[in-house]
């Protein structure tokens, strides 16, 4: 294997609309991630459970949202960032090839909005990777503080000379999330942003894969009618060369 295909996608907890309109996308999410023929799937704003949602809609998934979406044969890692009166959400990742370990870190700024980040270690043909799954605020000045709080897990938990991944909803309109990554070597591809936000009429790339000590080759987003309805935000997928890859 000399790429490895990374998706990330804001699934909007599996519904879209809104009281009255509601309906109920989780199944078609399931096709989506299969076709995405991805190594790792970062996942945010997915649920764990929701009894409301569980109650209203009568095709709603038995099974968390992570499990229920993982193409056959992968690894479904979830962790919780909101608790909820109805239930719980947060991130996930979906992995092709063994997870050695996970980790969660609370990164709530403000008692509004609760946030986290997914850590996870995988086994890729004999090389370790770490995959961070994040869902920063809707402030910017939390963003700036999670942004730093970020960094500091990563020079805490991620070896400096480790294979990096970290991609997820960011939030940021601006040119925040890739100043403050590029100081510590985090690199999204160099070609021209891709919106994926809203999902109906894209105006702003929120989404974003961000990679150190792999080379970028290539990112796509999905779009078209079907994709437009299943969430608010599009997929964004990357692809990275490996260091020894030609």
């Amino acid at each position: 294997m000399q790429h490895l295909r990374i998706a990330t996608y804001n699934i909007h907890k599996g519904v879209q609309g809104l009281i009255f309109n509601k309906r109920l996308e989780i199944h078609n999410l399931g096709h989506a991630v299969e076709q995405f023929d991805a190594d790792v799937v970062c996942l945010q704003e997915v649920r764990k459970v929701n009894r409301q949602e569980a109650e209203y809609f009568t095709r709603w998934p038995q099974m968390p949202q992570a499990d229920f979406l993982a193409p056959e044969g992968y690894e479904a890692v979830y962790r919780t960032n909101a608790v909820t009166r109805h239930g719980e959400h947060g991130n996930a990742l979906l992995s092709r090839w063994p997870v050695l370990d996970h980790q969660h870190e609370d990164m709530s700024d403000h008692r509004f909005e609760q946030r986290g980040l997914l850590h996870a270690e995988m086994q890729v043909q004999g090389r370790s990777l770490h995959v961070i799954v994040v869902h920063l605020g809707l402030i910017r000045a939390s963003r700036v503080r999670q942004l730093a709080q970020l960094r500091r897990y990563i020079a805490r938990r991620v070896p400096d000379d480790a294979l990096l991944v970290v991609a997820g909803d960011f939030n940021d309109w601006g040119h925040l999330v890739h100043r403050t990554l590029g100081s510590v070597g985090l690199h999204a591809h160099a070609q021209a942003r891709v919106p994926t936000f809203p999902s109906r009429l894209p105006l702003a790339q929120l989404d974003h894969v961000f990679a150190r000590g792999l080379r970028p080759v290539g990112l796509s987003v999905p779009n078209g009618p079907i994709w437009r309805r299943m969430s608010d935000h599009l997929p964004l997928i990357a692809e990275f060369a490996w260091p020894d890859a030609p």
